[in-house]
């Protein structure tokens, strides 16, 4: 069964609130009818699919997948990403002006300036994400992968022979 223009409302209404009955009302039920409409929607298989698939597509896009994770990993091995820093710079401006005597005196005045400054991703950042792909392609594995049957032979040089 195709979902009404209501009930459709209904079930983005329902995943913003998590209330039938607030649902109901903004969906446009009558006021009277919004708590019974909200609870009978509920049980609804259709209306209840509905909100389970929805609630499905947000769960997934919320949560990075494998792809996600690697393509952010390598942009950050390459140093596509850039950071911000506050670095402070100065300027001196010096002057000459009469002292109290009236004979002219140098007088330095210094003044800091904070800025913003986009960086490119750090180096140790590069490296962390370059180790961890190497991680994810097995590239710094001291350990062997044998395929097929093995066998082991524990000897004991102690052991008398025969």
């Amino acid at each position: 069964m195709k979902l009404t223009e209501k009930q459709k409302r209904f079930v983005d209404y329902y995943i913003e609130t998590g209330n039938a009955t607030e649902a109901a009302r903004k969906a446009g039920y009558s006021q009277k009818t919004a708590r019974s409409v909200g609870a009978e929607n509920l049980t609804k298989p259709d209306i209840r699919k509905a909100i389970d698939e929805a609630l499905e597509q947000l769960q997934s896009e919320r949560i990075a997948d494998s792809r996600e994770v690697m393509e952010y990993l390598t942009a950050v091995m390459r140093r596509e990403f850039k950071e911000c820093v506050v670095v402070t710079t100065s300027e001196e401006i010096s002057t000459y002006v009469p002292d109290e005597t009236g004979k002219m005196r140098k007088q330095t005045v210094r003044k800091e300036f904070p800025q913003v400054v986009e960086i490119p991703a750090r180096l140790a950042d590069a490296n962390k994400a370059a180790e961890l792909i190497g991680k994810r392609y097995g590239l710094f594995t001291d350990k062997l992968d044998i395929d097929g049957p093995v066998t082991i032979r524990f000897e004991d040089e102690y052991a008398s022979p025969g």
